[in-house]
């Protein structure tokens, strides 16, 4: 498997991890208890999270810029 996908999947998990912390959050929330540990459970993820989406938004970028480097480089290899 390459960094990209793996990533991506890496990315996939921790959605489903952010998703049963909140509920869990909520769950707790609703009986009237206060559990610091269930509320800073659910940034973990989300930090992972703001991580692997900001990478996965500049790939695109850094794919055309990689581009128009690597073709700058081969016009001036064949002198034009």
């Amino acid at each position: 498997m390459n960094w990209n996908k793996w990533i991506r999947q890496f990315h996939r998990w921790l959605s489903i991890a952010f998703t049963l912390a909140v509920i869990a959050n909520l769950v707790v929330m609703g009986k009237g208890q206060i559990a610091v540990w269930v509320g800073l459970a659910t940034l973990v993820p989300l930090a992972l999270l703001l991580v692997t989406g900001l990478y996965m938004f500049a790939l695109p970028y850094a794919a055309k810029w990689r581009g128009r480097s690597r073709a700058g480089e081969q016009a001036a290899d064949h002198g034009g």
